[in-house]
Parts: C-alpha cells; sequence; structure tokens
C-alpha cells in the first residue's frame, strides 16, 4: 500500500482532515485585520524651528545647516531635504523602506539635542515629528457656522472635538486646516506712538512685565491650607488697553492710547472653505497600523453625539471620505469572488457533464481559501485588497489540482472500465507526483517576493504568500480528500448521461483533431521552431518598448488641484484667482464637494480638493475628469496651476509624478539660471502639463543698512534695533494669556496699513540710551539711522542631501508614464547640466526607480528556482529547460494587449507592479501544464518503452482534456477581473488582461511548441533508467 491510499481507504481520516483545515481556517478569519493595503512602515521624520522675522538666508546659515550636518549621521536615511523660508526652518528626513523609523528617530532627536545650544538664542527649540510617507487625511470634516467667528469655531475643534478622536485609538494626527485660535492681538499706530513719545520696545516691555503666568505657593496655617493664587494676569482686552506704556510727567499713557487690543485670532493669512464657504476643517490621519475602515467608521457613528452636545449655530459635514472608496473596492472584489466561482463551476461542468464530478474541484476552493487564512494569520497578514486579489486568482489555482486527479481517475473508469474505488487508486498513484511538483512550482515562483528588499517586497509579499498558502492547501487537499471524494461520489450512471456522452464524444473528436494536427506540426518542425523564434524576439521586442510605470492610476474619486502664486502675493490675491478655480470646478456634473484651503500648504499656494460623485453615478473617470479640469484652468491667469491624481498605492509621497532634483555647490543665482532653462525645455517637449522649479527669485526683500557711527551716538544697540522690527512686524508671540481653562498667544504687530512702504517703515521710531551723549530727543525715527535697499531673492532656500537644490516639480501628459518622463529627463540633464552640478529624484519618481527593475528581479529568481526544482525532480536539466521554453511563448501572449492598448491611454497598458505579478504567476500556471505532459512522456518512454515520438504524442493527447479544463479554469475564472469596472478596478483589469492573454495564447504554445522542443532536446527516457541501473549496482557491489 502506498501513502496516498491510506486516504483512499480511510475517509473518515480525509474527511476529518479536511474539517480540521476548514475549522482553523474560519477561526482564524474572524481574527485577521481588515485594511486596504498591507502595512508599510513607511515614514518621513521632520524637523521644524522657527524663528520669528528672520530672513531664509539667516535661517539657513544659523539653523538649517548646523542641524543638518548633526543628524545626517543617523542610520536608515535614504535622503534629506530642507527649505529656510521667511522665520522658518524645515528638514525632512525620508527613511528607508524596511528601515525602523523609530531607530532613525531616537538617532535624530539625539543629534538635533547635540546642537541645539548652537542655534539663535531668540529661535524656538526644534520641534521633531514622525509622519507616516502619505500623512493625507482619510477623513475631512468640516465645521461651519453663520454665527460663530472662526476662533470660536477653532476652540471647539482644537479643545473639544481634538481630544475626543485621539483617545480613541487608530488616530495619528487632526490636523486643523483653516484653524485659528484665539490670540490678543495688538496693533500699534505708528503715528499715536510717534505723538505720544512710545516705541514697540515700550508697549512690549509693559506687556511682559505687567501680564506674567506665576506660582503663588500655599499658605500652610494651624488648622488650614491656602492656595496663593495671585492675579498678575491679564484675561481681557479692556484690561490690556489699560495698561500704562509711559509716564509723561502726570499724564500717564495707555496701550489703550496707542494701539487697537483686540481678542481675535493668532493669523489672518489663510482662508479655508468647503463648497465656497467658511469653514474649519478637521483632517484625520489615520495611523499606519491601525483598520482605516473601522477607525473612520468609528468616527462618523460618534458624529451625531457631536452634533448634539456642539455650540449652537456650529455644523459639521464630511468633506472627504478615502473609506468610501476603500470599501467599495473591497466590495467589487468579493463580487468579482462571488463571479469567479459561479464561472469556474459553469466551466467544471462544461468539461464533465456531471454534478457529481464538479464536487470534487468545487470543494477544494472553500477549502483551500479559507484553510489559506490559517498560514497568513501565522505570518501576521490582513484581509486586503491585495490578498483578496490573491484569493481570486487562488479560485481558479487551486481547482487544478483537483481537477487533473478527477480527469485521471475519470479517464480510468471511462478507459478501463474500473469501479471508482479501483479508479480512484490507479489514478491517484499515477499523478501523485505531479501534482505534488505543480504546487511545489507555483509555490516557488511566489517565494522570491517575500525575499525582496524595498516598497515592493514588504507591499506584495502577503499577496504572494497568501497565494501560495492557498495552493498548498489544494496541493494536500488534492492529495487527501479528492481522491477518496471520486470513490464515492463518482458513478458510472452519474457518467452515462446524454449531456456526459456528448462531451465525451465532443473531446474525443477535439482529442483526434489536435493528434492530427500535431503529428503535422512534428513533421514540420523547422517551420515551428522558425515561428517560436519570431515569438521570442517579438516578445523582446515589446517589453522594451512598452510604457513603464509604478502603479496605475486608479479611479478613486478626488482629485487635487494646486496653484502656485508669486511670492509676493497676499491672501487678497490668492482668493481672488481660488474663487476662479472654484468657479470652474463647481460647473462639473461630477462634482461631490470641493474643499479649499488657500494659504495653508505655504504662503502663496491655492490647493482645492475635488470630490467626485459615487462611480455608480458617473461616466467619466478620474483621469478624465483630471484631463478636463487642467485645460480648463490653463486659462486662469495669475497662478501656475496642476492637477494631482492620488498615488493607488500606499506610503507613495503625494503630489506631482515628477520631482527632478538639480544639486550643485554652486550659488543660488547660478542654480536658477540652470533650473529655469531645464524647465523651458520640459515645457516646450510636450510631455508634461506643468513644470515649474522650487526655486524662485520673486520675492521682494529689503536690506537694512544701519549706520553703527549714528547708533554708536545715539546709544542705540542692534539687539534694540532686532527686537523694535521684530515687534512690528515678525508676529511673533510675548507671552500668553487664560482664557476659558486654555492659554492663548499676546501677539503685537503693526496695523496692517501702516506697514506697507519703506516711507511707512521708516516713520517707527525707537529709544535711544538716555545717558548717552546723544544731544537729541530719547527716540529717533529708523529713517535716521539706517537706508533701505530692495532687492529680489528666494522665498525658500531649499538642500537636497545637504546641497544647494532646485527641485523642478511636473505632471505629465495624459498617456505618457513615469519611464516616459525619467528617459527624457535623464538625457536632459546629460546635455543640460554644466560642471559641478549633479541631478536626482524625489517623489513617486524616485520610488519608480528605486523599485522599477524589482519585479524583473523577482521574475528571474523565479524562473531559476523553478528550473532547479523541476530539474530535480525529473533528473534532468534538459526537461526543465523543455518545459520553461514555453513560459517566453505565455509572456509574449501576456504583453500583446499591452503592447497594442498603450497607445489608446488605456489605464492598464503598462507595465506596472500589477501587470507584473501577472506575468510572474504566469511562470507558474504555464509550468504545470508543460510538467502534465513531459511527466507522463517520460513515463511511457521508461515503463512502455515508447519513442520520443509516439510518447509525446500519446502523453500530450491523453493530457489535453486536463490542460483545456485548468487552462478554461483559470483564464475564464480571471473574466471578471479583466471586465472589472468602479473603485480599484483597474489593478484588477492590469492582473485579469495579462493572465487571461498569457494564459490562452501561452496553452496553444504549450500544446504544440513544447512536443516539438521535447523531440528536439529531450534525450532516449529508456537509455537513461539503464544507466541508472547500471550505477546502482556499481554501488552495490562496493557496498559489499
Amino acid at each position: 500500500m502506498r501513502f496516498i491510499d491510506i486516504f483512499i481507504t480511510k475517509p473518515v481520516l480525509s474527511i476529518s482532515l479536511s474539517l480540521m483545515i476548514l475549522i482553523v481556517g474560519l477561526g482564524c478569519y474572524f481574527t485577521l485585520q481588515v485594511r486596504e493595503f498591507p502595512y508599510v512602515n513607511s515614514a518621513n521624520i521632520t524637523i521644524t524651528t522657527d524663528y520669528y522675522g528672520a530672513d531664509p538666508s539667516t535661517m539657513q546659515a544659523f539653523i538649517t545647516r548646523k542641524l543638518e550636518a548633526s543628524v545626517s549621521k543617523s542610520d536608515g536615511i535614504d535622503y534629506m531635504t530642507s527649505s529656510s523660508t521667511l522665520g522658518v526652518s524645515t528638514i525632512t528626513i525620508y527613511v528607508k523602506f524596511g528601515f525602523d523609523p523609530d531607530t532613525t528617530l531616537s538617532q535624530v532627536v539625539q543629534y538635533v539635542n547635540a546642537v541645539s545650544n548652537q542655534l539663535p538664542a531668540d529661535a524656538q527649540s526644534p520641534s521633531i515629528q514622525l509622519n507616516p510617507a502619505d500623512n493625507f487625511p482619510a477623513l475631512v470634516l468640516a465645521f461651519t457656522s453663520d454665527t460663530l467667528s472662526p476662533s470660536a469655531i477653532s476652540a471647539y475643534v482644537d479643545n473639544v472635538f481634538t481630544p475626543k478622536i485621539m483617545a480613541n485609538g487608530g488616530v495619528s494626527d487632526v490636523n486643523s486646516w483653516g484653524d485659528k485660535p484665539y490670540a490678543m492681538r495688538v496693533f500699534p499706530n505708528t503715528k499715536l506712538m510717534a505723538k505720544y513719545g512710545v516705541t514697540t520696545s515700550d508697549i512690549a516691555t509693559s506687556i511682559e512685565a505687567n501680564s506674567l503666568i506665576t506660582a503663588g505657593g500655599d499658605l500652610k496655617g494651624p488648622y488650614l491650607n491656602y492656595v496663593l493664587s495671585p492675579k498678575t494676569s491679564l484675561t481681557q482686552a479692556k484690561d490690556y488697553k489699560n495698561l500704562v506704556v509711559k509716564k509723561s510727567g502726570n499724564q500717564l499713557i495707555r496701550l489703550g492710547d496707542v494701539a487697537k487690543v483686540d481678542l481675535g485670532s493668532q493669523t489672518y493669512d489663510y482662508s479655508v472653505k468647503i463648497n465656497g464657504k467658511d469653514a474649519v476643517q478637521a483632517g484625520i490621519v489615520v495611523a499606519s497600523n491601525a483598520n482605516q475602515l473601522d477607525v473612520v467608521s468609528d468616527i462618523l457613528k460618534q458624529l451625531p453625539e457631536f452634533e448634539r452636545t456642539m455650540p449652537k449655530g456650529l455644523k459639521v459635514s464630511v468633506a472627504y471620505n478615502s473609506s468610501t472608496y476603500i470599501q467599495d473596492s473591497i466590495d467589487d472584489v468579493i463580487k468579482t469572488l462571488i463571479e469567479a466561482v459561479i464561472i469556474v463551476s459553469i466551466i467544471l461542468f462544461l468539461f464533465l457533464g456531471s454534478l457529481r464530478a464538479i464536487i470534487v474541484p468545487l470543494i477544494a476552493i472553500p477549502l483551500s481559501i479559507i484553510g489559506s487564512f490559517f498560514l497568513m494569520t501565522l505570518m501576521g497578514f490582513s484581509i486586503n485588497l491585495l490578498t483578496l486579489l490573491a484569493i481570486i486568482l487562488a479560485i481558479g489555482l487551486v481547482v487544478d489540482d483537483a481537477i487533473v486527479v478527477l480527469e485521471n481517475i475519470y479517464r480510468n473508469i471511462e478507459e478501463y472500465k474500473l469501479s471508482p474505488f479501483a479508479a480512484a487508486v490507479k489514478g491517484a498513484r499515477e499523478i501523485a507526483n505531479p501534482v505534488i511538483l505543480m504546487t511545489l512550482t507555483l509555490v516557488i515562483v511566489y517565494i522570491p517576493i517575500g525575499f525582496m528588499s524595498g516598497y515592493t517586497g514588504k507591499l506584495f509579499t502577503e499577496f504572494a504568500y497568501s497565494l501560495a498558502s492557498s495552493v498548498i492547501i489544494s496541493g494536500i487537499v488534492a492529495y487527501t480528500l479528492s481522491p477518496m471524494l471520486c470513490s464515492k461520489i463518482l458513478t458510472k450512471e452519474s457518467m452515462n448521461t446524454k449531456f456526459a456522452r456528448f462531451l465525451e464524444k465532443l473531446f474525443s473528436h477535439i482529442t483526434s483533431k489536435y493528434k492530427a494536427s500535431l503529428e503535422f506540426v512534428l513533421e514540420t518542425k523547422k517551420a515551428i521552431i522558425v515561428c517560436a523564434v519570431i515569438v521570442l524576439l517579438s516578445c523582446f521586442y515589446m517589453f522594451l518598448n512598452i510604457k513603464s510605470e509604478l502603479d496605475p492610476t486608479e479611479d478613486q474619486g478626488f482629485i487635487s488641484v494646486m496653484g502656485q502664486a508669486p511670492s509676493t502675493a497676499g491672501l487678497n490675491y490668492l482668493d481672488k484667482f481660488s474663487s476662479a478655480l472654484y468657479k470652474v470646478m463647481d460647473k462639473e456634473p461630477n462634482k461631490k464637494n470641493i474643499f479649499a484651503l488657500d494659504g495653508v500648504m505655504s504662503d502663496t499656494t491655492v490647493f482645492q480638493g475635488f470630490i467626485m460623485t459615487d462611480w455608480s453615478e458617473r461616466k467619466t473617470t478620474q483621469a478624465e475628469e483630471a484631463a478636463k479640469i487642467q485645460s480648463d484652468i490653463s486659462m486662469i491667469p495669475g497662478l501656475s496651476w496642476y492637477v494631482i491624481q492620488p498615488p493607488s498605492l500606499p506610503g507613495i509621497p503625494r503630489g506631482p509624478s515628477m520631482q527632478f532634483v538639480i544639486q550643485t555647490s554652486d550659488s543660488y543665482p547660478a542654480l536658477n539660471s540652470v533650473a529655469n532653462k531645464i524647465v523651458e525645455k520640459m515645457k516646450s517637449s510636450g510631455l508634461f502639463v506643468f513644470a515649474n522649479s522650487d526655486l524662485i527669485f520673486d520675492d521682494a526683500n529689503i536690506n537694512i543698512n544701519i549706520d553703527r557711527n549714528k547708533t554708536g551716538i545715539m546709544g542705540i544697540t542692534m539687539n534694540d534695533i532686532a527686537k523694535t522690527l521684530g515687534y512690528s512686524y515678525s508676529e511673533g508671540y510675548l507671552n500668553y494669556f487664560y482664557l476659558d481653562g486654555y492659554s492663548f498667544e499676546v501677539i503685537p504687530r503693526l496695523v496692517r496699513n501702516q506697514i506697507q512702504t519703506t516711507e511707512q517703515l521708516g516713520n517707527i521710531y525707537i529709544k535711544t540710551d538716555s545717558n548717552s551723549n546723544n544731544v537729541l530727543r530719547n527716540q529717533v525715527p529708523l529713517s535716521s539711522i539706517v537706508n533701505f535697499k530692495t532687492f529680489g531673492r528666494p522665498s525658500s532656500l531649499n538642500t537636497f542631501q545637504q546641497l544647494n537644490s532646485a527641485t523642478i516639480s511636473a505632471v505629465t501628459a495624459r498617456g505618457v508614464t513615469t519611464s516616459d518622463a525619467l528617459a527624457y529627463m535623464d538625457k536632459l540633464a546629460k546635455t543640460m547640466l554644466p560642471k559641478g552640478y549633479s541631478y536626482d529624484y524625489s517623489g513617486q519618481a524616485r520610488t519608480y526607480l528605486q523599485n522599477s527593475s524589482t519585479m524583473m528581479v523577482a521574475f528571474a529568481f523565479a524562473i531559476i528556482m523553478i528550473f532547479l526544482a523541476l530539474s530535480a525532480q525529473f533528473g534532468s536539466f534538459i526537461d526543465s529547460l523543455i518545459i520553461l521554453v514555453t513560459v517566453p511563448m505565455a509572456i509574449s501572449g501576456a504583453l500583446l494587449p499591452l503592447y497594442i492598448y498603450q497607445n489608446f491611454n488605456s489605464s492598464w497598458a503598462s507595465l506596472n507592479i500589477y501587470t507584473e505579478l501577472g506575468l510572474i504567476t504566469l511562470i507558474g500556471l504555464i509550468s504545470k501544464q508543460g510538467i502534465l505532459v513531459v511527466e507522463f512522456a517520460n513515463e511511457l518512454q521508461i515503463k512502455h518503452g515508447m519513442s520520443k515520438y509516439d510518447a509525446i504524442v500519446k502523453s500530450a493527447s491523453q493530457r489535453l482534456r486536463p490542460i483545456l479544463m485548468t487552462v478554461m479554469a483559470m483564464a475564464v475564472g480571471v473574466i471578471p477581473l479583466v471586465i472589472s469596472s468602479g473603485a480599484g478596478a483597474v489593478s484588477r483589469n492590469c492582473i485579469g488582461i495579462v493572465i487571461f492573454s498569457g494564459l490562452i495564447i501561452g496553452a496553444i504554445f504549450s500544446l504544440f511548441i513544447l512536443p516539438v522542443i521535447y523531440i528536439i532536446l529531450s534525450t532516449d527516457k529508456a537509455a537513461f533508467v539503464k544507466k541508472q541501473k547500471e550505477q546502482r549496482e556499481i554501488i552495490d557491489n562496493l557496498k559489499e
């Protein structure tokens, strides 16, 4: 008795084993987390330092450079960028994929602390934050009111809503867009200050001295203890107005005499709207390791409670909800899964003609899929779009082994007139080794993906190993349960129906026709070899000429529009053009919501998010809508506009698809000249709808040149001048005041209409030293000791890897892929960059470059692994080569639709991660067909002494039906992927089309070209066996 016979003779054992797989798998299913994508530990670290009023050059020299040099020693850095703008230094460290960002963070903190004492004394302490690579909110809620002020709304969002949301768990941050916290705003009037002889330093000194937050301690009496609460701070605007800022004889000059004091907002420099109405928006960022669907669902369930307790007049609405796309994508995948099961069932019935017979392979589907949940749980996987996609593919794969077992047993009943039990034993013994080998072949195909480093490896390990898990379980089911079921379920009566007899005659006719065709092909081997060579060459040609990108653009129903204004533009300028943009997008019939963030991303940036209606309610795709909006907004002057479609994969930075970085140690003016020339070339190339450099010399700068002789005579120090300017213009806070249990800033700044010209700047008065030899009065206008010179400079001084840099951001035209753009930019850089300049990429382009070859390496590794596994099984490198020779043929079939349809702007027609996964899957699928034919042909040579010719003809003819069944089950099973539409459909289209076309064409080549190659390359197996027998005899003799 052989091992496989045990499971046929002991049906209870087979059933018990299968039920154990089913029960354990079901138990594990309910513990699996549901996510959009597998968790990808992709992050960046930002170091932000504020130094109010400092110009970009000062920020870079005294803060940014020092911090950059120190933190660059940290481990795990992929690349580092920095920007030095007015009063703000920002350093961004991008952590390598797969490296623990917490390790990098701890080192960054250590290196920042090491140089903190070298930073300017008045600079704020650096703020260090760890962020997910894509920290765009999963949910945006808009708070609006017709009665409440923006500061009142902000107070509710910051102090009530945000703490409650953060306490839920699963939320990493809440971005308050349009947030305008309360502030005590002090607006000194230069004319009144001059009249009363008051300076901004007088005002600042008075506020700091008369409004303090102090701790009084406690009074311990003999019987009672008392807490001392000195009222040293001010809380209301009227209290600040009554502050004495100067005493002139018997006259007291109060703050209200020289300044306007209001309880206002911390800032007035940005505007946020929802559908044209002013709002404060809460952008909720879900933690990268949390279940986004659950987190968003929990928050939405809490909204009625928030609405019940909100201040009167305040309303909340959902501006954007990314979980809608995720849930719809998952629902569509599950629908596709059900369709695939139904289609495969129909195909099996059409091939077998017996409802009893199709039970055997159909049982393998739930057992294999549910059983795989156990292995997924052990590996820490989740239910996500990629693992669900793997399950869909598994439907066609897991029935293969059961089909092969069933067909062989079925054939033994028909051909040898055996009883179902005898046929099951005989058929299972014959097919046991091929089943094991086919299972191992498919599993081996996906092993290399799990060993890939970087982004692709981290992302697609769950897809590969989930599919491999299903295949492993299917192999176990085919080996243990399928033969036993055949022995019990199959009967001669059930196989002798009218329809079954019709199918038998049909397949006999097809087999005889195929045999005749095969014999003709074998007689014309040279012509077939020429055809095969042509196909191989065409495969190579198509591979080189198909456009390549990291991921296809999915229809997520969301489009971002960015507008960049000149650096001298103010909020009124932004509002004017933002309103024009809103009018354009508001006319679109596919509009659901539009939210606007003017001056939020940066002081000169307009951002509007266009949320489209549900997929079932529109015919226009996201890509088509984006192209239309891009065309429409190009007619709006005043800003540089571009449309961004969000990346479809997690952990990829949002923004323009192309970010080309020029690096140099040369000066910024020289760098600017080079960058502008390249931008002009890009605009004229036709490949980009938008291209712009972040290095722009349009920021008006005023140099204040100080007459140090005069200041020396007057006893005015540089610190006096710096503080006077800072108090007047920087909007830095002096101290805090208390309101309703929270602290807010006190911010002095001159009245806006008095700080618009250099003449007004010169009218600011500054105190002189009363002990100096100054014979003038005790205060002088600034114009008496300085002169002004206006010039242009960059609003931001940027670096990349600590070198001066200019980043050219570009959006490719529709139909232009990342590979096209990169090829053009590489060529442009080589011809236009002068000596001393280099280039690099950031953002999405960098991710593509780092991962573009990863899948191809996995592809090559998979072929090598299969080749070695087959060689070990067959004991022959030649047989392995024969089996794998049809792989390039199948790849040609897969590439053909991509090559044809890429010229029609089809979103799926490119070499991307999904199509490459399909190509890798094809290796195993086509190899399985070759294994069936070659293994049986070898057996016929060895056991029956047939010639190579007779063996391959009989083997191919006899295996025709199971090959067609497995091919059709898999090919037709992926049709739901091919025709899929709606949320997340493009990725399903990609992998479905590749597998469908590759499998159909590959099967044809397997049935005709493989036998030809077998005749040409295969050795005489009888002679091989004889030689092995002789070798064993020699070994036995040596033992004796």
